[in-house]
This record gives structure tokens, sequence and C-alpha cells, in this order.
């Protein structure tokens, strides 16, 4: 369950923008995590629960934004959604495309509470 690690390095990086805000309390997250990185996040809520519980993030709240595939084509510029794998332009017929998006694992966010 590689979700466990990935909520421990969320846990780093908002202890990390807590430590710029001194007496500020993290309140909410945000993650943006796209359909191509392989991430549960019902897995991840789960681990990042479990690694707050019992410390003073206990109910830090987690926000999750799913980020669908998205390709664009060489030939005519045009950016879609990929739907049901089909990955060539629905605008040109181009058969190669190019990744552009659906891969991403960002922290997007951490809303704090001054005191």
């Amino acid at each position: 369950m590689h979700e466990l690690s990935i909520a421990d390095s969320v846990l780093e990086a908002v202890r990390a923008e807590a430590g710029r805000h001194p007496g500020a309390v993290p309140v909410k997250i945000g993650l943006r995590i796209g359909e191509l990185a392989g991430v549960d996040p019902d897995a991840l809520t789960f681990g990042f629960q479990a690694l707050t519980a019992g410390t003073p993030w206990n109910g830090l709240a987690i926000e999750i934004e799913n980020t669908p595939r998205r390709h664009r084509c060489p030939t005519c510029a045009t950016e879609f959604r990929v739907v049901e794998y089909r990955s060539g332009c629905p605008a040109c017929g181009a058969a190669r495309t190019e990744c552009i998006g659906g891969d991403e694992l960002e922290l997007a966010y951490v809303e704090l509470e001054e005191p």
C-alpha cells in the first residue's frame, strides 16, 4: 500500500508549510490526483487518517480532486479528455497524440487558521 507513504510525504509537506507560519494550525489540505497516477483516493484518505489519529492534527480535513487523462494533438493542437482509452484526436482524426495531464499527484493547497 504505497498510499500510506504518499500520505506520510503529504504530512511532511504540510508540516513544512505550517512551520513557515508560526502559530498557524492546518485545518484542510487539498490534493490533485490524476487518473493515471495509480493512487487509490480511498486508501490514501484512510492512510492519512491513520497517520493523524491521536496527533494534534487529528481531524485535519483532506479534499481530493481527481483529474482526468488529457491529450493534445500535435497536428491540430486540439486538447481533449481521453475516454475509454480512445486517444486519437477527435478533431482531425490523427492517431498520435501526447499526454498532457492525468498523471498528477500534487499538494494543491494547505488551508491554515491563524491564531
